[in-house]
């Protein structure tokens, strides 16, 4: 990453290769099989170009923890990036969760009102929301951004997204009790990451405990 630090755009793209589970000096040869006319490769290639594109918002602290990460969560946060074709290059983390908050309360209502359609048509925007300007890493505490504290966030996914497709194939079919089902592991999902990573909502270190 020294060689790197001197060009910023190259830093970038290092940093992403890094951040993807690769070796630096795997770069000249990613770049050689991201030409190949094949899916695998162009997948390849649009996954290394989002995350360039999220590691060059990153401060160089950021960068620092995440290249330290395992290939294992790196894959993950490159499977995702790819996942969600919606990226902002403004909303922050919160915006995003905002606009999650909304499609799951038309979610629920939804359901209480036997609306299938409604139920699965918002549930597939949770499963396919926006990622924010930068990814997740850096909305997170930065002494979350380890291997031991994202090594939760493959068995989330799947309960929110995963659980939200599911939501939408049984509402589609008119089970709305299977929907509601599938809308408590939704639901089970979110508390779980908001316990893990964010805590209790407008609490300051700088304020005392009552």
């Amino acid at each position: 990453m020294k060689m790197c630090s001197l060009i910023p755009r190259k830093a970038a793209l290092c940093a992403a290769v890094a951040l993807a589970g690769l070796a630096p000096g795997a770069l000249s040869q990613a770049r050689a099989q991201a030409q190949a006319p094949t899916p695998e490769m162009a997948e390849m290639r649009r996954g290394m170009e989002l995350m360039q594109k999220q590691m060059a918002v990153m401060t160089p602290e950021l960068v620092e923890k995440a290249n330290a990460l395992s290939p294992q969560i790196k894959q993950f946060l490159m499977k995702v990036a790819l996942k969600h074709p919606r990226q902002s290059d403004r909303l922050t983390l919160r915006q995003v969760m905002q606009e999650i908050l909304a499609d799951y309360q038309s979610v629920a209502g939804a359901i209480a009102v036997d609306n299938g359609e409604l139920a699965a048509d918002a549930a597939r925007r949770i499963a396919n929301h926006r990622l924010p300007r930068g990814g997740m890493l850096p909305y997170l505490p930065l002494e979350m951004v380890t291997n031991q504290a994202l090594s939760v966030l493959p068995a989330m996914e799947e309960a929110v997204e995963g659980g939200a497709r599911k939501l939408a194939e049984a509402a589609e079919k008119g089970d709305m009790v299977a929907a509601a089902q599938h809308f408590g592991t939704v639901t089970s999902g979110c508390v779980a990451c908001h316990a893990h990573f964010r805590g209790q909502p407008g609490t300051s270190p700088r304020v005392r405990a009552p």
